[in-house]
């Protein structure tokens, strides 16, 4: 083939597939699906191959066309109705629509197959809005999420329950260094959230019985690698087989933050001088350079957004992997590292001013409701709710994020 918009236009995208093991008792519970390009051209890494879709602004369809590639050899083995397929998708591709041509056979996947979508934590970073509604669509097919590659990135760790997966990838790197102190941060944020929602921990990269015997003491259940088998195209089964199990998907609804924590939580009123104490707390536990946390803040309008404020939040960006403002008149960027959200003027979310901190290991949420005072700046009066409730917490940030639009990135030339 001649480049790569031959490989994309002849769909010359092929699939092998690594089985994941319950580590317990050796059942194959079900495949990762590994897209390839053309053998021995140079696109035949996945590296190459999406690099260069990338270049000429065709990822999304590369996107596709791997995962329904990857739908079609599943169907096409007829193998067990209960196995998983794991098919990697990025959320940006779920803001396109599917290409015709390969729309049938998405058709049949959604209605024959048992797909995990695995999506990594960068992808809630850049496009925080996409990720969920991509999560949303995958669980509304009654399908599942994986989180792939955690602890690759020490930033990961804050991103993990907005995405809410049922299985959390550990990143191959947490078994060749099972006594680092980063490794061990990773697997107690990874347990606590297992325990808390059941998700099941999977371990990758496991190619020796040693690699194995720290999986277990990780907490993983279910294991992946050459120790269990290489990339291969599918064959017949070889063994016993069991179905993998998907949790309790995260409610998503239209509520803001505060109408979210004040349904559950005891209301009180006060002024913005009395509310100010709390919400500088609160910026300080996101501030903590212990454990990167999510800060998400709403001011209302773009004025209580100061300079001082705007230092803050871009020294707190420095080392978490989202920061974002909220309010009337912000631009997509108001302080370096600070992602940017403008509601319109008759939005709800303008009259609620929101402070939300969410890292691995602690959640916090000041909620407040403005009662339309029109007297002096520090006597304005607010309802609010205060919560350390991580579910409760979480929930009221996951709500946020569908105001935030994808990082601008810049356009490419075609050549």
């Amino acid at each position: 083939m001649t480049d790569i918009h031959e490989v994309l236009d002849r769909r010359a995208v092929t699939t092998l597939f690594q089985p994941l093991v319950e580590i317990a008792s050796g059942r194959v519970l079900g495949y990762e699906a590994l897209s390839r390009g053309p053998a021995g051209s140079p696109w035949e890494t996945p590296a190459a191959l999406f690099g260069a879709a990338r270049q000429f602004g065709r990822e999304s369809e590369l996107d596709w066309i791997c995962r329904a590639r990857a739908y079609e050899s599943a169907l096409a083995a007829g193998l067990d109705e209960g196995l998983s397929w794991f098919v990697n998708m990025e959320p940006a591709a779920a803001r396109t629509a599917c290409p015709p041509d390969l729309a049938p056979v998405v058709e049949r996947a959604e209605r024959r197959l048992r797909v995990v979508t695995e999506m990594t934590e960068r992808a809630i970073a850049v496009d925080p809005s996409g990720l969920l509604s991509a999560a949303a669509a995958c669980r509304a097919a009654g399908w599942g999420v994986a989180l792939d590659d955690v602890g690759a990135d020490p930033m990961s760790l804050a991103l993990m329950p907005f995405v809410h997966p049922d299985v959390v990838k550990l990143d191959m790197a947490m078994l060749r260094a099972p006594g680092d102190p980063h490794t061990a941060r990773v697997v107690a944020a990874v347990a606590a959230y297992a325990e808390a929602s059941g998700a099941v921990v999977l371990a990758e990269g496991i190619e020796t019985e040693q690699h194995l015997a720290v999986a277990r003491t990780m907490g993983a259940t279910v294991g992946q690698g050459w120790h269990f088998g290489r990339p291969a195209p599918l064959a017949g089964p070889d063994g016993a087989s069991a179905s993998l199990p998907l949790i309790t998907p995260p409610r998503n609804g239209v509520r803001t933050p505060f109408g979210i924590v004040a349904g559950r939580r005891p209301v009180a009123r006060t002024t913005k001088a009395q509310l100010m104490p709390m919400s500088r707390h609160l910026e300080a536990l996101a501030a903590d350079g212990g454990e990167p946390a999510v800060l998400l803040a709403c001011f209302q309008d773009a004025r209580h957004f100061t300079p001082a404020t705007a230092r803050r939040f871009a020294r707190i960006a420095l080392s978490s992997p989202l920061v974002a403002a909220f309010g009337t008149g912000l631009s997509d960027e108001p302080a370096v590292g600070v992602r940017g959200a403008c509601p319109g003027d008759d939005d709800t979310l303008c009259g609620e001013w929101n402070v939300i901190v969410v890292g691995p290991h602690r959640a916090a949420a000041l909620v407040a409701r403005d009662l339309g005072d029109r007297g002096p700046e520090g006597e304005r009066r607010f309802d609010f709710a205060l919560t350390h409730d991580r579910a409760l917490v979480v929930e009221a940030a996951r709500s946020l994020l569908r105001w935030l639009a994808p990082v601008r990135t810049p356009e490419l030339l075609v050549g």
